[in-house]
């Protein structure tokens, strides 16, 4: 009868893992197939993306490249306002939020709780419903067509912060910065090099989503930059999809699309590794 009984909970454990696995592989495909049918586009010329779909790639990707990089759109230079944007936006709204969240979550004062719930009502706040303000004002700092407007506001990122802190208060435990302020750390000693190390998944995951909404942004930039060899790549690719009828290849649009998400591709590659297992696992027994 036991024999029976563990059969049948092996059998019903095996369904299971199927019916998961059947999930996983069809949500894969269907997050996966964008990618290949952008690149498959990137690979054919305008007439050719005019005629309909094919699932077999076309032989005009370097020529695609080649007339995108040798056309008046500065992408490469693009690429690299886009990477200095990104890159510094991700930086600082990790290592700032995560601050933030430790003085919330490390230091018991008066005004913790009103803090921490004025940070979630910014929260909510549309970045449109602020945005001539913004302008306005960063018009009358002639901060205009420069990059600090579109890097310096991401050390208040209130998402990032809230991320942070519910991390924090899963696996960072006070007994482990308490034990630090004992031995005689500073502060930023014990952020530094006991609380950032411990945060390196949701450091990542933060990064990761940070860089990819900065290198996607179009909205503020396009109201900011006004400079041809100072726009970003969402910019100019807007630019290119609305050029001259008589200019307009489609082909070259997928390609500087596929150009467009490459950086990514390589950011979450290089970061993913944090993401999966417990850094904290064992740190501290309770």
């Amino acid at each position: 009868m036991s024999n029976k009984k563990t059969a049948k909970n092996t059998n019903s454990v095996h369904g299971r893992r199927a019916v998961a696995y059947i999930v996983l592989i069809l949500l894969t495909f269907l997050c996966l197939v964008w990618f290949y049918v952008l690149f498959i586009n990137a690979t054919r010329s305008n007439a050719q993306l005019k005629s309909g779909f094919t699932p077999f790639p076309g032989k005009y990707l370097l020529r695609n490249l080649r007339n995108l990089f040798n056309g008046p759109t500065p992408v490469i230079r693009g690429m690299l306002n886009s990477l200095v944007i990104a890159g510094c936006s991700a930086v600082l709204s990790v290592y700032f939020s995560t601050m933030t969240a430790f003085a919330i979550h490390g230091y018991e004062f008066r005004a913790k709780r009103l803090i921490f719930t004025f940070i979630l009502m910014i929260m909510m706040i549309p970045t449109q419903v602020s945005a001539l303000g913004f302008i306005r004002l960063m018009g009358k700092m002639k901060l205009t067509d420069t990059y600090i407007p579109l890097i310096l506001p991401s050390i208040a990122a209130p998402v990032t912060f809230f991320y942070m802190k519910q991390y924090m208060d899963a696996n960072l435990p006070a007994s482990l910065i308490e034990a630090a302020r004992i031995d005689g750390a500073g502060e930023l000693k014990i952020f530094n090099t006991i609380v950032l190390p411990l945060m390196k998944p949701a450091i990542a995951v933060q990064a990761i989503f940070t860089f990819v909404a900065s290198w996607n942004n179009y909205f503020t930039p396009n109201l900011i930059i006004n400079s041809k060899m100072k726009k970003t790549l969402p910019i100019l690719l807007a630019e290119l999809r609305n050029s001259d009828w008589k200019t307009f290849d489609m082909g070259q649009v997928y390609a500087m699309i596929a150009f467009a998400i490459f950086p990514v591709i390589v950011v979450y590659l290089l970061l993913s590794r944090y993401i999966v297992g417990g850094v904290t696992a064992g740190g501290v027994k309770e």
